[in-house]
């Protein structure tokens, strides 16, 4: 394929690209066009096989295939409505996989709309990483500052691991750290928390910020009542869960956090070093 061929049809698929409420989307009828189907009833049928593709994907077929109607002109100023489909850029993607490869067209689309997707993924990808690293230094503050409320009320260091210890046995369903730890396979000297997936570190977070609270407002002292306290904030927070249909001690672990955090900083740096390579250029 010619690289001026390539330009041209990049720029197309991209004139037709429409965003409403920072979420992009395809009209299929635009892209009927652009992939080179003169028969709206033959294209429709690569639509159909790439909803099937779709549903078996275990994803929902109304967040990426949204039925619209458009009116169309039919000659001598005549208008009639017919069937349209508003298109994520996934199922743009799953549309051109199904089409006829053998249209230049559609061929550059499969490779276009799989690049944009597995880019939108790894975007996708990075937030939550952030997102778990944030949660996971967030709770270590909280507990450094409960720590610190606690030993104003006569609870050491030791007294400290053992009430945050119990707090984990109440959210665990009774599990102790220690074998949530051989549940997730979770290195004996490395935190739980490193390895917990995100839903589960702002549960101990809110947890913990509640007993914060909670000994300050009421003015708790002593371990056996604070500690009290902070198994009642667990038990409770693991109760909403629970109605929700989640059990925090059979979700699944996560990548250590600490790897994640590398990673993170990482790509921070090679795309700082790209962008000083491109202010130079």
């Amino acid at each position: 394929m010619k690289k001026e061929l390539i330009k041209q049809l990049f720029a197309s698929f991209e004139d037709i690209k429409q965003e409403e409420l920072g979420i992009e989307y395809w009209s299929a009828r635009e892209l009927q066009v652009l992939l080179g189907y003169s028969k709206w009833e033959n294209f429709e049928k690569a639509i159909k096989r790439a909803m099937d593709a779709t549903k078996n994907s275990g994803y929902d077929i109304n967040n990426h295939f949204l039925e619209a109607r458009k009116t169309i002109e039919t000659g001598k100023g005549a208008q009639r409505e017919v069937t349209d489909y508003s298109l994520t850029r996934y199922a743009c993607y799953l549309i051109a996989q199904n089409g006829d490869s053998t249209k230049t067209q559609v061929a550059f689309a499969q490779t276009y709309f799989a690049v944009q997707t597995r880019r939108q993924e790894i975007i996708e990808q990075r937030l939550l990483d952030i997102e778990r690293v944030e949660a996971r230094e967030k709770l270590s503050q909280t507990e450094k500052k409960l720590s610190g409320v606690l030993y104003e009320r006569g609870v050491d260091s030791p007294g400290f691991a053992l009430i945050r210890a119990q707090g984990d046995q109440a959210l665990f369903g009774g599990y102790s750290t220690a074998e949530m730890k051989s549940r997730l396979h979770v290195p004996a000297k490395r935190p739980l928390a490193d390895f917990l997936p995100t839903l589960t570190i702002k549960a101990k977070d809110f947890a913990a910020e509640l007993t914060k609270h909670n000994v300050i407002d009421k003015d708790l002292r002593g371990q056996q009542r604070i500690s009290g306290e902070h198994v009642a904030n667990n038990t409770a927070i693991r109760k909403i869960l629970g109605e929700r249909g989640v059990k925090p001690e059979y979700l699944p672990p996560d990548l250590d956090v600490k790897k994640i955090q590398r990673k993170l900083a990482s790509d921070e740096k090679t795309a700082l070093k790209v962008a000083k390579k491109g202010q130079k250029s």
